[in-house]
C-alpha cells in the first residue's frame, strides 16, 4: 500500500548517511522481530515477509501514519472495521486507516487480515520459506499498487537477512545474538539460495539507452531533486519511469531514471529474463515503456516471466512466456536467439549466464571492449547484430562471458 511522505521527512532522510539509515532499519528489526516470529507461529505469515512489509510501509518506523496510529502495514478501515480510526492522505485526501493501541495489535491484525481474506488464501499454500513467491503473490492479490512492491520486499529480505527469522519460527535455525544486530552468522548455519547477480556497467552522468536520455541514480536519491536539476517536471519524470505518484520521493534501490519518454520498442530483438529480474527492471534496462513490454509479450502487470524466458522487444511474441513458478517443459538456453542461422544458435548456447550490459563511453572501441571482457570482436558484433566496427557514446552492448 502506498504511503505519501511529508517533504520535511524527505529532507531529514536526505541529510542522513547510508549508515544512519541502515541503523534505523536495524533498530526496527530488533524491536519487532519477536512479534513477526510469534505471528508466524500463530498464523503462518512468514516472519521475513511481515518484517519487510513493516519496514517498507512505515519507513522503518518513521512514517507519520505509524507515529499517529501504530498502523505498521497501511491497512485501511474497510466496511468491516469497528475499531479506532485515523485519517491520512494516500490515494485520496483524508482516507480512513485503522488505528491500534499498540504495535502488537497491528501485527496481529495484519496476520488476521491476510488469513481471513479469500484473495490472499493461495499464499498460505506456498512454502513459507519461498519469500519471493510470497512477495509476488501479495502484489498479484492487490495488496499494493506500486509495480515494484515485490522487488522492494525481496530486496529488504535479502539485504537485512530477514529470512533468518522465518527459519527461526520453523525451528530450522536457532536464535543468535548476532541476528539481533543484523549480522549474518557463520555461513554453514545458513540455508543459502544462490542467485547470479545482474551485472551492469553504467557510466556516471547522463547517457542514452535506446536513444533515450537516462542516468543511474543511487538509493536515497530524491526524485524531486533530479527533476529540478534536469529541468523536468516531477509529474513527467514519474511518468517517464512508470512510477505511481505517491510512492515516495526517495528511491528505495539503485535504478535507472529516464529523463525522456521511453520508446515503444527496444533497441534489440529480445531480452532474456535474469534471476530476480522484474518486468519493471527489464523495461528500464531496455529503455522500453512498461506497457509496451507487457503488450508485446501477452502479459499483465500481475504476471512475472520465469528466469531464462525470452521477451520480445520489437515485435509481438507468438506466445506468452513461461511464468515464474510454472514448470518448464524442457531445458532451454538462457541466451537470446538473435539470428536465424543454426551456427549462431550452437555458438550462443554455450553461454549460460546473463550478459553484462555495457554502455559505450567516449572514444571506446570494439577492440578495447573485447579485450576488457576477454571475448573476440566478432563475438561482440554477432551478439549485438553490428554491421561495422563503429560505435557511439551511450550505445548499449550485451557481452556474454563464460
Amino acid at each position: 500500500m502506498k504511503r505519501p511522505i511529508l517533504l520535511i521527512l524527505f529532507i531529514a532522510f536526505l541529510s542522513r548517511t547510508n549508515a544512519q539509515q541502515n541503523q534505523t532499519v536495524l533498530a526496527y528489526i530488533q524491536e519487532y522481530r519477536q512479534l513477526a516470529v510469534d505471528e508466524m507461529l500463530r498464523t503462518g505469515v512468514p516472519a521475513a515477509i511481515k518484517l519487510a512489509q513493516g519496514i517498507h510501509e512505515t519507513m522503518a518506523g518513521q512514517s507519520d501514519l505509524v507515529m499517529r496510529s501504530n498502523n505498521h502495514f497501511g491497512i485501511k478501515c474497510k466496511s468491516t472495521w469497528t475499531g479506532d480510526k485515523v485519517y491520512h492522505d494516500d490515494d485520496a485526501a483524508g482516507e480512513c486507516f485503522r488505528s491500534y493501541s499498540s504495535a502488537s495489535d497491528s501485527y496481529r491484525d495484519h496476520s488476521d487480515f491476510l488469513k481471513s481474506n479469500q484473495r490472499y488464501g493461495f499464499l498460505f499454500k506456498l512454502d513459507p520459506t519461498d519469500y519471493e513467491a510470497w512477495a509476488y503473490g501479495l502484489k498479484k492479490a492487490g495488496y499494493a499498487t506500486n509495480i515494484k512492491y515485490s522487488q522492494i520486499l525481496i530486496k529488504l529480505i535479502e539485504t537485512y537477512n530477514l529470512q533468518d527469522y522465518t527459519l527461526i519460527a520453523l525451528g530450522k535455525k536457532a536464535p543468535s545474538d548476532q541476528l539481533l544486530v543484523g549480522i549474518r552468522p557463520p555461513k554453514e548455519d545458513i540455508i543459502e539460495i544462490p542467485v547470479p547477480p545482474v551485472v551492469t556497467n553504467y557510466p556516471s552522468g547522463v547517457f542514452e539507452i535506446n536513444h533515450t536520455k537516462v542516468l543511474f541514480a543511487k538509493a536515497g536519491t530524491s526524485l524531486l531533486a533530479l527533476a529540478d536539476e534536469h529541468r523536468v517536471s516531477l509529474a513527467r519524470l514519474l511518468d517517464y519511469n512508470d512510477i505511481t505518484p505517491g510512492e515516495g520521493d526517495l528511491l528505495v534501490t539503485d535504478q535507472l531514471i529516464f529523463l525522456q519518454r521511453k520508446k515503444k520498442t527496444g533497441a534489440g530483438l529480445f531480452h532474456i529474463v535474469g534471476s530476480n529480474e522484474s518486468l519493471y527492471d527489464i523495461a528500464q534496462a531496455e529503455g522500453i515503456r512498461y506497457g509496451s513490454l507487457l503488450e508485446l509479450n501477452h502479459l499483465h502487470p500481475d504476471m512475472e516471466p520465469a528466469p531464462g524466458e525470452r521477451l520480445y522487444l520489437k515485435e509481438k511474441s507468438p506466445k506468452q512466456p513461461l511464468l515464474a513458478g510454472d514448470k518448464r517443459p524442457q531445458q532451454r538456453s538462457e541466451l537470446a536467439y538473435t539470428s536465424s542461422r543454426p551456427t549462431d544458435l550452437v555458438q550462443q548456447a554455450s553461454f549460460k549466464q546473463k550478459p553484462v550490459q555495457h554502455i559505450v563511453r567516449e572514444k571506446e572501441t570494439l577492440y578495447g571492449i573485447s579485450k576488457k571482457y576477454g571475448v573476440s570482436i566478432e563475438q561482440v558484433k554477432e551478439w549485438n547484430r553490428l554491421n561495422s566496427n563503429g560505435l557511439k557514446a551511450g550505445q548499449q552492448l550485451l557481452i556474454y562471458t563464460n
